[in-house]
């Protein structure tokens, strides 16, 4: 009892990315920009798809939401990273640490599920596009992401309920920029095999059924597109995938070499890097991909601009 008191009370010692003076003004230019791209470049994407009227379709509607997850998910981290910079302080309370990690869980699993659900569009769209419209109606949709949501909280909530029942040793160093779970499950005193239970079995089913189901989705839109006599209407189709295919590769590719720094190495350095590019880096690109890729966002953005300026 008298550990587990001690460890609600404890407080966490996170290393960042480098415990270089000199780097650390650079570090916070750095990772300020990052944070501001991404808010700016996914409130943009927010703010486009809901002023046009044309995007007001089941596409888009998840874009929108991915865009918002992508800013709370980089708003869980950065934020804290960026204070302990300027503070020149690494703590982070145990309250604070199990709150970053639930909230960073749910946002990552809602990305992982938004995805999925965007792949099903497409395939709706392009398989079925004469039932596109009964089937990918607005309630169906609002339905689909409020399930998001709830698989998410839950996963998230698991996880953090279980660490609860931890005592923790009394170097409590994370090294990393931020509350990873598989670094807080090392420093546990009390044994964690439920824990790793949970992490593989989450991590098989809202990996291997989300990735099942976009490539169950993209193989049917193959075969649907390959039977499309003219060049011009492939083309036509595949482009209306070729954003959703870009952000799945970048943020699925990402994911996979977290996974594998982390798996067949031991070096916290290759680790955080490859964090850094999945958690601050996509969510950075996706505005990007989605407004250069997408002629519809493209004309979108052009009448927002000239409305804007002729105003």
């Amino acid at each position: 009892m008298e550990s587990e008191n001690q460890t609600h009370a404890a407080e966490f010692l996170l290393l960042g990315l480098s415990e270089d003076p000199q780097l650390q003004p650079v570090l916070f230019g750095l990772f300020l920009s990052m944070y501001l791209v991404t808010v700016l470049g996914n409130l943009l994407i927010i703010l486009v798809i809901t002023s046009d009227s044309h995007l007001h379709t089941p596409m888009y509607f998840f874009l929108c939401n991915l865009s918002l997850t992508d800013i709370c998910s980089t708003s869980t981290l950065v934020p804290k990273m960026l204070l302990n910079i300027q503070t020149e302080s690494k703590v982070i309370t145990y309250g604070g640490c199990l709150a970053q990690l639930c909230f960073f869980v749910v946002f990552v699993c809602m990305d992982n599920l938004l995805l999925t659900l965007m792949a099903y569009d497409r395939y709706v769209a392009i398989c079925h596009p004469l039932h596109y419209t009964v089937i990918m109606n607005p309630h169906l949709c609002v339905l689909l992401v409020l399930i998001c949501l709830l698989i998410s909280t839950v996963d998230a909530l698991l996880h953090t309920l279980m660490l609860l029942r931890l005592s923790f040793c009394k170097h409590l160093v994370i090294p990393h920029f931020f509350c990873d779970l598989t670094q807080i499950l090392k420093m546990a005193c009390s044994d964690t095999f439920i824990n790793n239970i949970m992490v593989y079995l989450t991590t098989f089913l809202l990996g291997i059924g989300p990735v099942s189901g976009i490539i169950f989705s993209y193989t049917r839109i193959v075969s649907s597109i390959l039977r499309i006599p003219s060049t011009g209407g492939k083309y036509k189709a595949f482009s209306t995938c070729g954003s959703h295919l870009s952000v799945v590769s970048l943020f699925y590719g990402t994911a996979i070499g977290v996974y594998l720094s982390s798996a067949v190495t031991d070096s916290p350095r290759k680790a955080i890097v490859a964090s850094v590019i999945y958690a601050l880096v996509t969510p950075m690109l996706n505005p990007f991909i989605y407004s250069l890729r997408n002629k519809d966002m493209k004309g979108a953005l052009r009448k927002l601009t000239l409305g804007t300026c002729f105003s």
